[in-house]
């Protein structure tokens, strides 16, 4: 519970957010009305609120709650009935957008060779090398990949393609314009600071004006965006990607839906294809045959399919 209460204060610093009651959870207790506005949400917004965890739940419903003015969950529940904007702020305030540039620098180090290994294998079979950041907010995640590819000799960019997929729509249109605004508690420049090795090269793809960031058009070619539910929706591919990134989202859902949505992200992986999770985050041991674990502290597993 500790790891999870710190995942959200990070998620109100990266969005710019300085209040710390957003992350409160209400102070109503009767859990009637709790349960029926999260079987509202399920039925009639087609959220799968039965997926997350109640604490996360409650945390993301007390913020609209406050921001709304409304008491009890029965109030807002109401508000939700005759609302669609809130209904839409709700949604909106229910996506994970736990994100950066390079987050976990240690973690991007195993991803340079991860990329460098598949590159070069690619390049003696005249194949691509396919990535799916799956849960990627709006996009650095998947910019981070694609510069490193850019950036890295030993990386082929031109035979590098990128996926980058949420359930977000408003975080995946800032995904598709690639500009960033640095707000007030958030360093881009430092986050970018991974790529200092490269020299001064980078600053060639991230355009940077006062507290404003843009990609360059080559990082942004080399990625694309859809919309996808990892928990609802198929696989966006069968067997062909050689990484997947998801990393911070499992953590926020109930065990026993982890399961499937980490069989979704194995059916889409090539038969030795790398997946990267987050840092607090482990794969239940009922799916560890379908992984091998090749660094455990960094959370990194290939695909061990028979």
């Amino acid at each position: 519970m500790s790891e999870q209460s710190a995942t959200d204060r990070e998620i109100d610093t990266e969005s710019g957010s300085s209040s710390h009651t957003d992350s409160e959870p209400s102070t109503e207790t009767d859990p009637d009305a709790f349960d029926d506005l999260l079987a509202f949400v399920e039925a009639e917004l087609n959220f799968a609120t039965s997926h997350y965890n109640d604490s996360y739940l409650d945390r993301r419903i007390s913020s609209r709650m406050r921001r709304t003015q409304t008491d009890t969950y029965t109030e807002y529940v109401d508000l939700l009935r005759s609302d669609p904007d809130e209904q839409e702020s709700l949604l909106e305030s229910f996506s994970i957008n736990v994100t950066g540039f390079f987050r976990n620098p240690e973690v991007w180090d195993s991803i340079r060779q991860i990329l460098r290994h598949c590159s070069a294998r690619a390049q003696d079979t005249d194949e691509t090398v396919r990535i799916w950041s799956a849960a990627c907010a709006d996009g650095r995640e998947p910019y981070s990949l694609s510069l490193l590819a850019h950036l890295d000799p030993e990386i082929n960019a031109d035979a590098v393609e990128i996926l980058g997929t949420d359930i977000s729509e408003p975080a995946l249109e800032t995904a598709r314009k690639g500009v960033y605004k640095e707000p007030r508690t958030v360093d881009l420049d430092d986050q970018l600071s991974f790529l200092e090795e490269y020299d001064e090269d980078y600053e060639q793809y991230v355009e940077h004006q006062e507290r404003t960031y843009k990609l360059g058009d080559d990082i942004r070619q080399s990625v694309t965006f859809e919309r996808h539910d990892l928990i609802n929706d198929e696989p966006k591919s069968t067997t062909d990607f050689d990484l997947v990134v998801c990393r911070n989202l499992f953590i926020y859902i109930d065990n026993e839906f982890k399961r499937p949505m980490l069989q979704t992200i194995a059916r889409s992986l090539t038969d030795d294809g790398f997946l990267v999770i987050g840092k607090a985050e482990t794969i239940p041991p009922s799916l560890k045959s379908a992984f091998e674990v090749r660094d455990a502290r960094r959370r990194i597993y290939q695909c061990d399919k028979p």
